[in-house]
């Protein structure tokens, strides 16, 4: 259970990066968002490409920059 945290904070590092928002995201958000879009990645895309803790990297970094992409867009800030 740690290693799947620590695997997925990493992924919602990455997805921060992608997305820009790394900077207004914590720590607890960014293993959220890493857990959170492994699921919704690898349901969406499969499970192929290298695996850590029992999450395909690809497709669960693809799923977290959606879910960060969802999140931001319904509880980002109004301008």
């Amino acid at each position: 259970m740690i290693w799947s945290c620590i695997i997925g904070g990493f992924i919602g590092f990455l997805a921060g990066i992608i997305t820009k928002k790394r900077g207004s995201m914590g720590i607890i958000a960014k293993v959220v968002a890493g857990l959170l879009g492994s699921s919704v990645g690898q349901a969406i895309f499969g499970t192929w490409g290298p695996s850590l803790a029992g999450m395909a990297l690809i497709p669960s970094v693809i799923g977290a920059v959606i879910v960060i992409a969802v999140v931001s867009f319904f509880f980002g800030k109004k301008k």
